[in-house]
């Protein structure tokens, strides 16, 4: 495979010429107006920020990407797919409230916001994936109804993915909540003792009958948040689908993902996730990362930590793979900010593994080229 150009614009702005006129140009040069046509229904897959998250890409930079696919002739909204984990954008109203909260509203951008994946993350479309994970994945309907795809990520460090970019952003962000569930786990939630009140709240939500209380055994009622409590909630696995309903029921917080997993396959079946997302427009995709307060962690997280290097700049690409491979490399070259986590870190050269010795991030690239996704040989062109 031929190297892909990735563009690339610094932030130095003049008074002839600021960072969006300068972010129109990039689009520009990046082939936006050649993958958006006349009356395209073209989605924005963006991260709205969690509530009280500060890293997000800011909505005045999302403007300029709505403006210039009107002016292709395409029809943008912003949308995002439910999460996973219990937060404040686990259903569609939630998650509408918090992107307008964080400045996302259509006054401010000009573009409607839609959920991909409905009211309760259910609404989605199962397409089909040659992989030794899945035969199909489950992406949000709005996502793959849309006739072109632009993605807008916030490049930053990420706890199971070693970092997160246009990947990530349509992998795991394209995912309905069944589809996120299969990529972090073995499919069922867990149950945790020492937190579960046996309330049977979780019960009414699952429609497949896998949920029911038991009475504890003593090794779990040794566990339990007080010793009243006789009941625990049990799943059946062999009924189980994963569609993890019943996380967003529990107010104790009892039900979760099982995240001891396979680091290697989780971001394996976060690729395949990505491939499904792009399924029948990956020529009608464009992708651009922020390399701006490049954090240390997600920002499905309630709070931004202090950035680990200087702000970049901003860059694009059809091949997701390049762009995200030339963010990590531009990201890794660069000095250390003392303010940071890292500031006390001897070994810098690759930062994502500073900060996350346990994952094999490079992975996900090795994957990602075996499946013809895209390729780790670029040229970057500066604009």
């Amino acid at each position: 495979m031929a190297p892909a150009t990735v563009y690339s614009m610094d932030l130095n702005a003049k008074r002839s010429q600021g960072i969006l006129p300068r972010l129109r140009t990039l689009m520009r040069k990046a082939g936006l107006e050649d993958i958006v046509a006349k009356d395209d229904l073209t989605a924005i897959k963006l991260h709205f920020g969690e509530l009280g998250n500060t890293a997000f890409v800011r909505p005045l930079f999302v403007r300029p990407v709505v403006e210039a696919i009107k002016k292709a002739g395409g029809k943008p909204f912003l949308t995002d797919a439910s999460t996973l984990y219990v937060g404040e954008r686990g259903n569609a109203v939630d998650h509408l409230n918090t992107a307008v909260y964080n400045g996302f509203g259509y006054s401010s951008i000009g573009a409607p916001l839609i959920i991909a994946d409905g009211l309760n993350g259910r609404e989605e479309i199962e397409v089909p994936v040659e992989s030794a994970h899945f035969k199909t994945a489950f992406i949000g309907a709005a996502l793959m109804h849309a006739h072109a795809l632009v993605s807008v990520a916030h490049f930053k460090l990420h706890e199971m993915a070693g970092f997160g970019g246009a990947l990530k952003n349509v992998g795991m962000g394209g995912g309905s909540r069944r589809g996120k569930m299969a990529q972090h786990s073995t499919v069922s939630p867990v149950v945790a003792v020492e937190k579960c009140i046996g309330c049977g709240m979780c019960l009414p939500q699952c429609i497949h009958g896998a949920l029911s209380l038991v009475e504890r055994n003593a090794a779990e009622k040794a566990k339990a948040p007080n010793p009243k409590i006789t009941r625990l909630a049990r799943i059946d696995k062999k009924k189980c689908v994963g569609c993890a309903m019943c996380l967003h029921a529990c107010k104790q917080g009892a039900l979760d993902v099982d995240w001891a997993g396979d680091i290697p396959a989780f971001l394996e079946r976060m690729i395949d996730y990505a491939a499904a997302a792009l399924y029948g427009k990956k020529e009608k995709s464009l992708f651009i990362n922020f390399l701006t307060q490049i954090s240390p962690a997600c920002d499905c997280h309630s709070y931004a930590d202090a950035p680990i290097v200087g702000d970049i700049g901003i860059l694009a690409s059809t091949d997701p793979v390049a762009l995200d491979k030339a963010s990590v490399d531009l990201m890794n070259r660069q000095p250390v900010l003392p303010t940071s986590c890292l500031a006390k870190k001897a070994d810098t050269a690759d930062k994502i593994r500073a900060v996350y010795a346990h994952i094999p991030w490079e992975h996900q690239f090795a994957y990602a080229e075996k499946i013809g996704l895209g390729t780790t040989e670029y040229t970057l062109t500066a604009i």
